[in-house]
């Protein structure tokens, strides 16, 4: 009998031992999973949508913030495929973004939407104000009109229709918006409203680090997104419904630097000037974003400059040495 006793004490040890093991296994595997995860109200787990995120990396360890003399309050230079971070001022800082907010509209909208769609424009959205399409309360347009309207000449009262036919409100809408940042990993932007204008005792911003992020995942997801944002003429014709627009787009560098193909621009007077770019030479991509910069066209082609001489890349822009 105590040979068996000890036997079965020998057994159990075992047994404890191995399930242990395994526990501290399964944590482990939690805590270095690739996938994120984001504590909700109800405490219940969210999900991240997304794999990308900048990240550090030895062409960031080489490079010191003096290597570039921005003005820009915060910028980020990232590798498209890989999220390598190839320079950093700030990025984690959060700032207003202005129009550039205005990605994560058209995100939502090609989530939640068909691109046949028609939207009613409202008095509200007809009214807006600042950077326009020039709709009229009452015509209808496509949602895919409409993001041409958004992203290439800003349009505020293309966000709003936008954001009234898909969320019934424009608050219903950003509400879509900011739930859609927790899906996505990111925790250091808040939306109030789906155009990026300012609005007197209420705090919207993002970050660098974000905005690359959001417009990462809209690039890669969505090739209408990458069509609008890289065309820089479009015409709607008048139909019964609607008047003709004749639209071009205002994203910086978009005509004059090879390799760009958009994605958007932004500006108020507390965001200054915003750009986020994505860029491609000699099988190279990156993702540029500046924020709050007296110069962004001109810091923009500096940042782009030195991450494709990273790679031993010389882009040669006439058109901007003028």
């Amino acid at each position: 009998m105590e040979v068996m006793g000890r036997i079965f004490s020998v057994f159990l040890l075992v047994v404890l031992l191995a399930a242990a093991a395994l526990f501290f296994k399964d944590e482990e595997a939690k805590l270095n999973s690739p996938v994120p995860k984001i504590k909700g109200a109800a405490a219940k787990d969210i999900l991240v949508d997304n794999y990308w995120f900048p990240k550090l990396s030895s062409l960031t360890a080489s490079k010191s913030v003096s290597d570039l003399n921005l003005s820009a309050k915060s910028a980020l230079l990232v590798n498209y495929e890989s999220g390598e971070i190839i320079f950093d001022k700030n990025s984690k800082e959060r700032l207003p973004t202005a129009s550039t907010i205005k990605i994560m509209t058209a995100l939502i909208a090609l989530e939640s939407s068909s691109l046949e769609r028609n939207f009613t424009v409202s008095a509200k959205a007809a009214g807006v104000g600042e950077d326009s399409m020039d709709l009229a309360e009452g015509e209808k347009l496509t949602l895919s009109e409409l993001l041409y309207g958004l992203m290439l000449v800003s349009g505020n009262d293309a966000a709003v229709t936008i954001a009234e036919g898909v969320g019934g409100s424009e608050d219903a809408f950003v509400a879509m918006m900011n739930n859609k940042l927790k899906s996505l990993g990111l925790s250091d932007t808040k939306f109030i409203n789906a155009s990026g204008l300012d609005e007197d005792n209420k705090d919207q911003y993002s970050t660098a680090f974000d905005l690359a992020t959001i417009a990462h995942y809209s690039f890669e997801k969505y090739p209408i997104f990458r069509q609008i944002v890289s065309t820089e003429h479009y015409v709607i014709s008048e139909t019964s419904d609607h008047k003709a627009f004749d639209l071009y787009n205002e994203t910086n560098l978009l005509t004059t630097y090879p390799g760009v193909r958009g994605i958007k621009p932004g500006f108020t007077w507390d965001a200054g000037w915003c750009l986020v770019t994505y860029a491609q030479n000699n099988g190279k991509k990156l993702i540029g974003v500046i924020l709050g910069s007296s110069d962004r066209r001109g810091e923009m082609k500096e940042l782009l400059d030195y991450g494709f001489s990273k790679y031993g890349i010389r882009v040669s822009h006439p058109a901007l040495d003028l």
